[in-house]
């Protein structure tokens, strides 16, 4: 008994140092992609100086590299401000919805080639996430349709963290095109003010009536999903339950 209590307590300490390797290392790779962000955003004014010196390939630098930063986490917002600044509104809105697709692509690429085992093992130790990652499987394409909407979930992350999930690429992919509305607008933004350094630095955009509009729509659109993410909550509840009485 003495010999099978020490196992016991030897496996759980074994498990427990474990998930905090795991955990330490998550952060690590968390502060390192911010880190790398902040830096790459410190030389952005300079970059963009020299793309804008490339004539007709310009654009497919500025798409390459907008993946690349948003792979390590440099805000969108920024880059999409720039984009205005140096293609205009339509030609900006263009490069950067296509330099973000390709990025979040890649981002949920990665999450779901790289880390996936490791957090499918966890989904499935737990029924009810289980249920509730099948339910977000059926209805992938209208989530991350809403989620690109709002304003309140950060871009960067949700590439990653919908790459876990059981959400199909092309749902994940068609559902991307809720980045549209929110690209458009900071592309006319950083049009406007025509200064990638001051953008860079970290100057607000003006607050008119397009901007109000676009948060009003974000905020419905997380309202929709609030309710979206319940409703299935609740059906992922309701199947293990009805599962368990039969």
């Amino acid at each position: 008994m003495a010999d099978g209590g020490r196992a016991a307590s030897s496996r759980l300490s074994w498990i427990t140092g474990r998930r905090i390797g795991f955990l330490l290392l998550g952060v690590g790779v968390v502060v390192l992609l911010l880190g790398a962000g902040r830096w790459l955003s410190s030389f952005l004014p300079v970059v963009t100086e020299r793309i804008d010196r490339l004539g007709a390939l310009a654009p497919l630098v500025f798409i390459l590299m907008y993946a690349v930063a948003e792979i390590v986490m440099v805000p969108g917002s920024l880059l999409t401000l720039t984009a205005g600044a140096l293609f205009g509104v339509v030609g900006g809105t263009a490069v950067a919805f296509v330099g973000a697709t390709l990025g979040a692509s890649f981002a949920f690429l990665i999450a779901r080639y790289v880390i996936r085992r490791r957090v499918e093992q966890w989904v499935r130790a737990s029924p009810k996430l289980a249920s509730l990652d099948d339910a977000v499987a059926a209805e992938g394409r209208k989530i991350v349709f809403l989620v690109r909407l709002t304003p309140l979930i950060p871009f960067n992350a949700l590439n990653y963290t919908l790459g876990v999930t059981q959400v199909r690429f092309v749902d994940y992919l068609i559902g991307s095109i809720g980045m549209i509305p929110g690209t458009l607008l900071y592309a006319y933004y950083g049009h406007v003010a025509g200064d990638v350094a001051r953008l860079a630095a970290g100057a607000a955009p003006p607050r008119d009536p397009a901007y109000y509009a676009l948060l009003a729509a974000g905020l419905a659109a997380t309202l929709g999903l609030s309710l979206v993410l319940a409703r299935i909550a609740r059906r992922a509840i309701t199947i293990p339950t009805l599962a368990g009485t039969q």
